[in-house]
């Protein structure tokens, strides 16, 4: 069974980077940061962290495992991650120069139901997720504060 590897990356501003699709004939999408796990890879989280500086030239934190889809001869894992710094320009993956591939944007959304609902994050069982988990507070740096870190802070 192929296993890919996608992230969740959350910035510190609390959105999350998406890669805009663009394709001849084709409805525009956007997909999480990832790939397939190949046979150097020590670990699916090494997997990850080869991913994510491929596709955006980043560094991640990964925070944890948020969710597994399978299909008969597909797993993906989608993880959790914080990222801090980031160069689309600096990208090395071998999929930006293939022809034929289209057109690939890096995105910066707001982390909330409303920027989930302005694209159309592919799978959808992944959006879903994530409009769970954000009604649900459950997204690191996406929870809800409490009175007391609102007077540490400032707020």
């Amino acid at each position: 069974m192929k296993e890919r590897v996608r992230a969740v990356l959350v910035t510190a501003d609390d959105t999350m980077l998406v890669i805009r699709r663009t394709k001849p004939d084709i409805p525009e999408y956007w997909v999480l940061p990832g790939g397939g796990i190949e046979p150097s890879d020590e670990s699916r989280e090494a997997a990850l962290h080869r991913e994510i500086h491929e596709e955006i030239a980043g560094k991640a934190d990964i925070v944890r495992l948020l969710h597994t889809m399978e299909s008969d001869d597909e797993r993906q894992l989608f993880y959790l991650a914080r990222i801090a710094t980031w160069s689309f320009e600096d990208r090395t993956g071998p999929e930006f120069g293939a022809e034929g591939r289209g057109e690939y944007a890096l995105e910066e959304i707001p982390l909330t139901a409303e920027g989930l609902d302005r694209i159309d994050l592919k799978p959808e069982e992944i959006a879903h997720v994530l409009r769970g988990a954000i009604t649900a507070g459950t997204l690191a740096g996406n929870r809800p504060r409490t009175m007391a870190s609102r007077r540490r802070t400032g707020e």
